[in-house]
């Protein structure tokens, strides 16, 4: 699906033209023009990123090729920004859909596969706006990167309230998939951290000023969404040594669980001794055992078992094994 907007003055004035019309609106250099293409087709990849703007082949295939890493390169007259927004399609757990764009001095190009959330608020607010809605193109991609970033603090709200979940279940008895649960919210961390630090330094790369594409005036509103992210990373990271220490409690834990059990079979071993030892020495049945004949023999070996077994049981109960 293809969308364009067209915008004069920071004003909509058209949207969703034919191919041939955008042609036209490149050629004017008095007009801002925005194209999204969401799940496009070969036909209509080719047709924008080939046809309209002539993009650069290899930009073109870092494009449409999935990047698991953020990151920004200059193409002298553009410059072209792997992102990664949430992607809330799949609630399950944490993923990101990638968000590719490609910043002029006149224009901003969208591709994304799948429908972003940042890119819909920015649809709805270009077409419900009844004044500016931007002047420039680097304007744009501030609208489209700030809704991307501000989409991380409900995950780290949730990511937050799952740490608080494993923190009591730590603590509480009978949680038996508790190690499934620490290792899917490590995983989560570690893929949020994966993400979020690279688009750090591709948003604060922007923010330094070094390309001719971001306005001065727009610097300090990409500044804003570097210290944004970076307060990110720092929560991410705050996060990761948090679960850390859970799951070091949760080992201490367990050690302690098995230690417990180790005692009670020590001490069950322990008690039963005696009898085992009476038992095994005169089960031998050999013919020439004296005290077999003995006429207080059976009575004398119940007395020495059971005192026997006291005392162990004594012993045990004495060092907190029962």
């Amino acid at each position: 699906m293809i969308r364009s907007f067209i915008f004069s003055e920071g004003r909509l004035v058209g949207r969703d033209l034919e191919i041939e019309a955008l042609r036209l609106v490149r050629a004017d250099k008095g007009l801002v023009l925005w194209v999204d293409l969401e799940n496009p087709t070969d036909e209509e990849i080719k047709t924008v990123l080939e046809g309209v703007f002539q993009f650069h082949p290899l930009a073109i295939e870092d494009c449409v090729t999935p990047s698991s890493l953020p990151k920004v390169e200059d193409y002298e007259e553009y410059l072209f920004m792997v992102m990664h927004a949430v992607d809330f399609t799949r609630i399950e757990k944490f993923n990101t859909a990638e968000l590719n764009l490609f910043l002029g001095k006149d224009y901003l190009v969208s591709f994304h596969r799948s429908p972003l959330k940042s890119v819909g608020a920015l649809v709805d607010r270009s077409i419900k706006a009844t004044g500016i809605v931007a002047r420039g193109p680097d304007r744009l991609a501030h609208y489209l990167l700030d809704a991307l970033v501000d989409l991380y603090k409900p995950v780290m709200d949730e990511l937050r309230g799952e740490l608080e979940e494993i923190e009591e279940s730590v603590l509480a008895e009978g949680t038996p998939h508790l190690t499934a649960d620490l290792i899917a919210v490590r995983s989560e961390i570690n893929h949020l951290r994966q993400i979020v630090r690279p688009q750090r330094d591709v948003i604060n790369k922007l923010a330094h000023g070094d390309s001719k594409l971001i306005r001065a005036v727009m610097l300090p509103y990409y500044r804003d969404l570097r210290d944004n992210l970076v307060r990110i990373d720092e929560a991410a990271a705050s996060y990761a040594d948090q679960l850390l220490i859970s799951f070091d409690l949760y080992l201490s834990k367990s050690g302690f669980q098995a230690n417990e059990g180790i005692k009670a079979l020590t001490a069950l071993t322990a008690i039963t001794l005696p009898a085992m030892l009476v038992g095994t020495w005169y089960g031998m049945n050999f013919a020439n055992m004296p005290e077999l004949d003995a006429r207080y023999g059976y009575p004398v070996l119940i007395g020495f078992t059971l005192v026997a077994t006291g005392l162990m049981a004594w012993w045990c109960k004495k060092r907190r094994w029962i």
